[in-house]
């Protein structure tokens, strides 16, 4: 297995011009919507559908009226819509179809073409993620990070997954991710606790979302993009 990792955002709009269609795709954005998405699917949702904009969440809300609109900007739910990017908020919504946009998360998920396939990872769902990807000759993984700066909560767990998965060939971005990882690994809390987005949700009332984040692998779901969609679903 060859292993890529993209640890900042400035790196993902280059993966529009690449051919990954040989290559399986892992988004981690664990402060807050990988992890949301996965809660989500793990307690029922129908589907999410991530977009990158919130006139197109409006535009597909048209579409679909009674699915779920949910995001964020700043970290704050954005107005008018049903729910924010909090993963508690996302485990009452069995059956049902969610409509999602955040500042990062949603469009590194929007960002690969054509993958041969594309998942969204989190803390909590890690070992049913390695186990869905073990098999792949070409991994990327895919940081979202927060505005425009790297997010080390990302970056720690790819380097979890990169441990997990002990791959014959990586790149430095891959080797630095897991060596992070491996200086940490029984340390999850302390690592989203001590990272910019941690401190800014604890700061901002929201360390019960840092807490759920933090937990490894209490989920087996492991929400896969339809090829043409997009939408997030369990395969």
């Amino acid at each position: 297995m060859n292993i890529r990792t993209i640890v900042h955002p400035l790196e993902i709009p280059s993966l529009a011009s690449e051919d990954l269609s040989g290559t399986v795709c892992v988004v981690f954005d664990v402060l807050r919507a990988t992890s949301s998405i996965v809660t989500a699917i793990e307690h029922g949702a129908a589907e999410v559908m991530p977009v990158c904009t919130i006139p197109e969440a409006l535009a597909l809300k048209e579409k679909f009226p009674h699915a779920i609109l949910a995001g964020e900007r700043g970290g704050d739910r954005i107005g008018g819509f049903d729910v924010g990017n909090s993963p508690s908020e996302f485990k009452a919504l069995a059956g049902r179809k969610i409509i999602t946009t955040t500042t990062n998360g949603t469009i590194a998920l929007a960002a690969p073409t054509s993958p041969q396939a594309l998942y969204a990872g989190a803390l909590n769902n890690l070992d049913a993620l390695a186990a869905t990807v073990s098999s792949a000759k070409s991994l990327l993984l895919i940081c979202a990070g927060t505005g425009r700066d790297l997010a080390l909560e990302d970056v720690y767990a790819a380097g979890l997954l990169i441990l997990e998965l002990n791959p014959t060939d990586a790149d430095d971005a891959s080797r630095l991710a897991s060596d992070f990882a491996a200086s940490h690994t029984h340390e999850p809390l302390a690592v989203l606790h001590t990272s910019a987005n941690g401190r800014a949700l604890i700061h901002a009332g929201r360390e019960a979302d840092v807490l759920e984040c933090a937990r490894l692998s209490i989920y087996t779901a492991v929400p896969a993009a339809s090829p043409t969609t997009r939408v997030l679903s369990l395969t």
